[in-house]
């Protein structure tokens, strides 16, 4: 046990050894030695070394909601969420000696309950500007929609991940060190071009998800000190994001999930919260919808809201169970519905079309101890959820230059910098807080986690050998593959003339609109102009 340990604490990460995440084939048949390994408890293996279905279900439940923050009588789900995730640890570990955890005991009942989470965080802040260009009814749909949507072809990735790594296994390669990305999946089921596909949209994708990591930190961190414009918050803010290059991998982000969702969760309660107390502004208007180019930008601001899971495949492989993470992602968002739609629409109902010039709820609350907590959470929250953009552009940069089975965290750290420069130019030449939000998803989003897993599966099961010898076979609730491909024909022909057709036409007239405002490299985009000088 002690030398297992000793190796773990050896290596960078141990991402689908023997020891650690097994064979899928041996997590298939039961067995189970491997967490009864991990069972001898220690602090630096519950804050550190995460890989559980319950790790992802924070990773996912934490990391989307993040995208969607521009959202006490629900107090009680706090403790739930909390209570929830100690008992599992009790569990886990044998009911360890940590003073903290054994008050789980005594709430097991109550932990028992089963909570329903996901990923909002970033576009919490920006979805009540979404609903007014929707309008509510239109917003909420969209929601829910996208939501299943996303929660489908998340699970298609998971069953593509299955797929090729069931299929590598019987060919006897070996993972240990190396972490499985999507566009390896895509190389080893549909060959080379789609694997050129799928890591160009994909890592666009994911360096244009942490460029607007690092637009929201400036964009929110000015409602708390506006001495500093938006731009010199971003220099800060992206030196600070820097120090992700130092975090090995996703086993590493167990506690960061943990604390992410509970963060997401105050900032979106309090936006509900607030919004209800402060009431409607004098003469609120609710327009919308009045223009198709604000309508469509909408629409794909909320596909992009629940477009996170590019990160499924390395989410996956840093569990000890894979197989599990396929209905984790639904589950996510089910919680993650409890935080958007009550948010996004109590805002929207208490400021109307104001919204269409505060892309960023904080902007319209009054400033109060209870703003500026939920602006500080919400900024540790945007650190983490630009670890879990960068990580896989980390990955793939380590394997182009051959640094990838390094295992010295200073050399890797080193070597991922270069990662960091470029994302933090683009958060300073292109600081449109909201809109870059609707072109990156309909212009990347679309393709990244829509219409290219949809196709893949299809491709991937197009002989009927390969459906007869399928690691996955159809889910229960929809059994037959017949079925499967009519949902997966219908999310490209959407996506495609929807999300990619009339989101792409709204998002880049709006974005361009706001260069043309604003300028490139705007030093604070979208803030109250200086007080006139007095006389």
């Amino acid at each position: 046990m002690m030398g297992q340990i000793q190796a773990e604490e050896s290596m960078v990460y141990t991402n689908n050894e023997t020891e650690t995440n097994g064979s899928l084939e041996l997590e298939k048949h039961g067995g189970d030695e491997r967490e009864e390994d991990r069972s001898t408890f220690g602090v630096k293996s519950f804050l550190w070394h995460g890989g559980s279905a319950w790790d992802a279900w924070f990773s996912c439940a934490s990391n989307q909601v993040y995208i969607f923050l521009t959202h006490q009588k629900y107090i009680h789900i706090y403790p739930y969420i909390i209570y929830t995730y100690m008992y599992m640890y009790i569990n886990t570990f044998e009911r360890s000696i940590l003073p903290g955890l054994m008050l789980a005991v005594q709430t097991r009942i109550v932990a028992s309950k089963k909570p329903n989470s996901y990923y909002v965080a970033q576009v919490l802040l920006t979805l009540p500007y979404s609903f007014s260009q929707l309008g509510m009814p239109s917003g909420i749909a969209f929601q829910v929609f996208y939501g299943l949507m996303g929660s489908w072809t998340a699970y298609l990735i998971s069953v593509l991940y299955i797929e090729y790594r069931t299929r590598k296994e019987k060919e006897n390669v070996s993972f240990k060190n190396h972490v499985i990305q999507w566009f390896e999946v895509l190389d080893g089921l549909l060959g080379p071009y789609w694997k050129a596909v799928g890591l160009a949209f994909n890592c666009t994708f994911l360096l244009f998800g942490s460029v607007i990591q690092l637009i929201a930190c400036a964009s929110n961190i000015y409602y708390i000190n506006d001495k500093l414009d938006k731009r010199t918050w971003t220099y800060i803010f992206g030196a600070c994001c820097a120090t992700t290059v130092f975090v090995p991998s996703f086993h590493n982000y167990r506690i960061w999930s943990f604390l992410g969702l509970g963060m997401t969760t105050y900032t979106a309660w309090y936006l509900t919260i607030a919004s209800a107390i402060h009431g409607q502004v004098p003469n609120v208007q609710h327009s919308a919808p009045t223009k198709a180019v604000l309508y469509f930008t909408g629409a794909t601001n909320i596909l992009y809201t629940f477009g996170g899971h590019a990160v499924t495949v390395e989410i996956m492989h840093a569990m000890w169970k894979p197989r599990k993470f396929k209905y984790i992602y639904l589950v996510a968002t089910l919680y993650v519905f409890t935080l958007t739609l009550p948010s996004a629409s109590t805002v929207y109902w208490a400021f109307g079309d104001q919204l269409l010039n505060h892309s960023n709820a904080f902007s319209l609350l009054p400033r109060t101890h209870w703003r500026d907590a939920a602006v500080i959470l919400m900024l540790i929250h945007q650190f983490i959820t630009f670890g879990f953009a960068c990580t896989p552009l980390y990955f793939v940069w380590e394997k182009v230059i051959g640094m990838h089975d390094t295992r010295s965290i200073c050399l890797r750290a080193l070597a991922r910098l270069p990662v960091v420069v470029p994302i933090w130019f683009l958060a300073i030449i292109f600081p449109f807080f909201g809109p870059i939000n609707s072109a990156v998803g309909a212009l990347l989003v679309t393709f990244t986690v829509y219409i290219i897993p949809a196709l893949a599966h299809m491709l991937t099961y197009r002989k009927a050998s390969a459906r007869q010898n399928s690691a996955e076979k159809p889910p229960a609730f929809l059994p037959s593959w017949a079925a499967m491909y009519v949902v997966n024909i219908f999310i490209v022909v959407w996506v495609l003339v929807v999300g990619f057709g009339f989101g792409g036409w709204a998002s880049v007239t709006n974005f361009v609109k706001q260069v043309d405002t604003f300028g490139l490299f705007a030093k604070c985009y979208q803030c109250n102009p200086p007080p006139p000088p007095k006389p």
